[in-house]
């Protein structure tokens, strides 16, 4: 009877390790939660900054570009002024004007033979630069360049062409590219994608309509 006391006692053991193990399992199984949970927060956070960046990077892009097309508007505000020069004319002139209309169809007459002058440079970008043919702008450059490719390019393409036709100016890429976004604001250039890259042409179906409306006029 007094022999079954200690077997009690052994039989513990066991019962203990048990225990440990099950405590353990369910720390590594926190850890590996915790631990998942840690990852996902990461990849949630990276994202967000992701988002921000390219929010970020595309409203950059829109300033460059908005300014461009206010400095575009600036320009062409400039010889909307002569279009008010007819409107300051007083009537009373108007009818020695209609009494001399003889002598004006006379000099129209004459004119023809100019418009055959302008076919020899139908480019019309050409006609801005033969103002400032010393210093072309970088706008006149950009727009014959265009006018000179019968395929799109980007914006480091023609960067890098006129770089190298011009090696006394220095031509950047950003500063091309808000050019060339001008002139589609204007409608003197056109702009493709192709997945993430952005190619530019010039508008080769508006010239042919401008350079014919003077023919027919002198039809």
């Amino acid at each position: 009877m007094l022999a079954v006391a200690p077997r009690k006692g052994v039989s513990t053991m066991p019962e203990t390790t048990a225990e440990t193990t099950e405590l353990t399992s369910q720390y590594s199984a926190q850890v590996a939660a915790d631990l998942e949970r840690n990852l996902k927060e990461q990849d949630r956070l990276s994202g967000e900054i992701d988002a921000l960046q390219a929010q970020l990077a595309a409203l950059r892009h829109d300033h460059s570009v908005l300014v461009n097309i206010q400095q575009a508007l600036g320009i062409t505000a400039v010889p909307a002024a002569p279009a008010a020069e007819p409107v300051a004319t007083v009537p009373a002139p108007r009818k020695k004007r209609a009494a001399a209309t003889g002598k004006g169809k006379q000099t129209k007459v004459e004119k023809p033979a100019a418009p055959a002058r302008k076919r020899t440079g139908k480019k019309s970008p050409a006609r801005t630069p033969a103002a400032s043919s010393t210093t072309p702008t970088l706008v006149d450059l950009v727009r014959e360049h265009l006018a000179g490719q019968s395929e799109p390019r980007s914006a480091t393409e023609i960067s890098a062409a006129l770089g190298q036709q011009h090696p006394e100016r220095t031509v950047k890429t950003t500063v091309v590219r808000t050019t060339l976004e001008g002139l589609v604001a204007r409608n003197q250039a056109q702009r493709t994608k192709q997945g993430a890259s952005v190619f530019y042409t010039a508008p080769e179906v508006a010239e042919p309509a401008h350079s014919e409306q003077p023919e027919q006029q002198s039809g």
